[in-house]
Order: C-alpha cells, then sequence, then structure tokens
C-alpha cells in the first residue's frame, strides 16, 4: 500500500456532559483524568439556552488525547465488547461511540467517590497530508485523498478486530 494513502488515529476525544452539578463536575474531571492519565478541560456553556443555563457555567469536560491514543482506544473499545455499529462511523470517516460504565473498562477500579457512569469517546482518523488543510492558508483536501466511511469501518477492523454490525 502506499505511504501516504495509510489511515492512523490523530485524536481520540473522551467527552463527558454533566449539567450545571458541580458535586458531578467534580467526578466527571477525577474519572477522565483516572482513564486518560489527562488533566481534563471543563467546558462551558455558549449561550443562554432553553434549559436556563447561564453563558460561562461550567456543564462538562473533556480530553484530548493524541500520544498513546492507539493504546487508550484499544481499553476504551474492550470495555464495549469489540463492537461497534455501523452508525458509530461518520461520511467522512470519524468514529464515535460510548460507553455506559466506566468500570467495563479493564484498566480502571471501581470508586465508590464516583457513581457509576459513562462519557462519550470520539476518534478522529487521518492520512498523511490532512495537516495542510489546517493551515492558515490551508488547501483543499483531494475527495480521492479523503476517508471514506468504508475504509474507516476496515481499519478499525483489521487494526483493532472490531466487528460492526
Amino acid at each position: 500500500m502506499n505511504k501516504m494513502r495509510e489511515i492512523r488515529i490523530e485524536k481520540v476525544v473522551l467527552n463527558m456532559g454533566v449539567g450545571s452539578k458541580e458535586e458531578a463536575l467534580k467526578n466527571a474531571t477525577k474519572l477522565l483524568k483516572k482513564v486518560s492519565g489527562i488533566e481534563p478541560l471543563v467546558t462551558k456553556s455558549k449561550k443562554r439556552s432553553t434549559f436556563n443555563v447561564p453563558k460561562g457555567k461550567p456543564i462538562g469536560c473533556k480530553v484530548t488525547v493524541r500520544k498513546g491514543a492507539e493504546k487508550l482506544l484499544k481499553s476504551l473499545l474492550e470495555a464495549n465488547e469489540n463492537k461497534l455499529q455501523e452508525s458509530n462511523f461518520d461520511s467522512t470517516g470519524n468514529v464515535s461511540f460510548g460507553i455506559s460504565e466506566y468500570i467495563n473498562i479493564p484498566e480502571i477500579e471501581y470508586d465508590p467517590s464516583i457513581e457509576i457512569v459513562g462519557f462519550d469517546i470520539a476518534v478522529r482518523l487521518e492520512r498523511p497530508g490532512f495537516r495542510t488543510s489546517r493551515k492558515r492558508l490551508g488547501t483543499k483536501i483531494g475527495k480521492k485523498h479523503k476517508i471514506k466511511k468504508e475504509e474507516a469501518i476496515e481499519f478499525m477492523k483489521k487494526k483493532f478486530n472490531v466487528d460492526v454490525r
């Protein structure tokens, strides 16, 4: 296979939305730090919503993992029994899925101070050359070079031995 056509993982993002409860937010940051080993970023509301959450109020947290993303993704998929649905893949080859209970992750032990909660995982796939689109004077990525849904499914099957239904 051509080196420039190889698919790789750019990043894995763990996200947890908890609403406006402070205690739940503390538990969420504690959990994401425990899972990823990286200090989470607290996300804030953008504008006043229909739920009457004021602008700038902390409503969740997230972690972006780049180095060691492959190892983390393997354990997260194991917690999901190495199964994904076809609807978890989007048209540009990204993958998103959720874990309902963090105690399913092999290396993580149950912590009574954190309730049994889950979180969302988003995986961004890329090929060599995708960086040009992120530059200030970014160029477009050609149609043939973009990652298709079928290619992403095949990558996950080969690399992580995932069963896609």
